[in-house]
């Protein structure tokens, strides 16, 4: 388990090692996933793909209501223990999240099973459905008990357990999952999804049997009386969670009404590749950054200087992926799925565009969560996501299914400067200088690159993506370099201290 960071420290080389550790786990899921999307789009198509879609929708949404906000109000509870070295209240909690996320799956699993047929009418707009969502509520007991054993590993910052059991997963979900497409097609469907919970269930449990655990005896009543604490904040996450996931099925349900079920695939298929590569910067910032910056809460100086950090790397390390995505955007969409998906190119573009600001926003958010700000994040986020779902709705009508992407670039214009509005108020936070400067250049970058094919030939505005592409990458190497200087090399030589709890 890692120590408390130094408020003096420079965490520039310990961003890079999480960023490092995680980027390189999802590398690995990129290419496993790779494999098994590609599979999966040229056995079932653009429907094929949009009905796996509404199915994780809909199940994702129940999920997070069921879990209660448990594994995110859990890793919060035991970072805070772990910075002071808090060994029984790290035990507590543990036992009181297991308990909980026992409690949680098992009822979302039996609500699912009663309300299947009202589900299915209101996903699919039939009773047809009912059984497949019978059986896909195994996946949330089994999601719940996984969610809860992998906050265990986060809380307690073991990054490179985190990284590992994410590819572990991966890889055995893409090489038992597939046969079941092959064989069974579309019917393959339920067992590819219930495979893959089964799996993450598996690795997680893999690596949290080997944390040891102080010894500690909960009664019913203590029990109830920690549940209490755990499930305040979680209850915030929960509702939020809830909001974002109800929001995202709503919209695929909007499209599948308004354009088809093949619309619902692109759309799918845009959302998924747009958060492929950003996704190992968000993550490292879930995985690392999050309890990292609750065990220095209390201090809003070194608060604020951890997001400048974590906001300047994150986009030194983002600016040329996206650049990359956006030049080469329908190479992407053949390579990870097929000529069918080709249509979803406009989408993805402006998606990228709010995938950028995604980036400068999101260390933001997390001076709220570290804090224990609930009530000021479920306001951000409702609000956020209502204004989501309205530019969806209002894009739909004028834009037809290119409207999603410009709603979510519109989202992320108004997210950021909200959020910005807000932790300014709460910790006096601003962007450092280096960050403006940063924030600056790559705006120009990705706007140039954006702009390209409406003033260019696909051959001029290939070579001069690929030209803005290069330059960003010597940017960003030469700036991530002058930053952590021998961490490059040593920072990754060094093992992080542990001891037992």
């Amino acid at each position: 388990m890692s120590e408390t960071p130094d408020p003096k420290e420079n965490s520039y080389g310990r961003i890079l090692k999480s960023t490092t550790l995680v980027g390189g786990s999802q590398v690995m899921n990129i290419l496993l996933g790779i494999v098994r999307t590609k599979f999966l789009a040229m056995l079932l198509g653009p429907a094929g793909i949009g009905m796996i879609g509404l199915y994780t929708g809909v199940m994702n949404t129940i999920g997070v209501f069921a879990g209660m906000g448990i594994g995110s109000s859990g890793v919060r509870q035991i970072a805070k223990a772990a910075g002071s070295d808090d060994k029984e209240g790290i035990a507590r909690t543990i036992i009181t999240m297991r308990r909980a996320a026992f409690v949680s799956g098992a009822l979302g699993m039996l609500l699912t099973a009663v309300f299947c047929v009202p589900i299915s009418k209101l996903t699919f707009g039939n009773e047809e459905h009912a059984i497949s969502f019978v059986l896909l509520s195994v996946t949330l007991f089994l999601g719940a008990i996984s969610a809860g054993q992998v906050a265990l590993v986060q809380g307690l910052r073991r990054i490179v357990d985190l990284a590992s059991l994410s590819v572990l997963g991966s890889l055995l979900g893409t090489v038992i999952s597939i046969p079941m497409i092959f064989f069974l097609g579309k019917g393959g469907i339920i067992p590819f999804l219930v495979t893959v919970s089964a799996t993450n269930l598996l690795t997680s449990w893999w690596y949290t049997r080997k944390i040891p655990v102080m010894r500690v005896v909960l009664g019913l009543k203590e029990t109830i009386h920690e549940a209490r604490s755990l499930l305040s904040l979680g209850f915030v996450f929960m509702t939020t969670g809830l909001i974002t996931t109800a929001v995202m099925y709503a919209i695929q349900v909007v499209v599948e009404r308004q354009l088809g079920m093949n619309e619902v695939g692109l759309y799918q298929a845009a959302s998924t590749l747009s958060n492929i590569y950003i996704g190992v910067i968000l993550n490292a910032m879930g995985m690392d950054f999050y309890p990292r910056l609750t065990s220095v809460a209390e201090d809003s100086d070194v608060c604020n200087r951890m997001v400048n950090e974590q906001t300047e790397m994150g986009l030194l390390v983002a600016i040329p992926g996206i650049l990359a995505t956006l030049t080469f955007t329908p190479l992407v969409i053949q390579i990870f799925y097929s000529p069918s998906f080709i249509p979803a190119y406009e989408v993805l573009r402006w998606q990228i565009l709010g995938v950028f600001l995604r980036v400068v926003a999101w260390p933001m958010g997390f001076i709220l969560l570290a804090k224990g700000r609930g009530k000021i994040f479920f306001c951000t986020e409702i609000t956020s996501n209502t204004v989501y779902l309205a530019l969806v709705w209002a894009a739909l009508k004028y834009f037809g299914l290119v409207g999603t992407g410009m709603a979510f670039f519109a989202l992320y214009i108004f997210y950021t400067v909200m959020m910005f509005a807000v932790v300014r108020r709460l910790s006096g936070f601003q962007w450092s200088s280096a960050n403006l400067r940063v924030i600056g250049i790559a705006s120009v970058g990705v706007a140039l690159v954006f702009m390209l094919p409406s003033v260019a030939s696909e051959n001029e505005a290939l070579a001069a993506g690929c030209f803005l592409t290069l330059i960003s990458l010597a940017f960003s190497f030469r700036s991530l370099n002058k930053l952590v200087g021998p961490c490059w090399i040593t920072c990754f030589k060094s093992k992080p201290k542990s001891r037992l709890l």
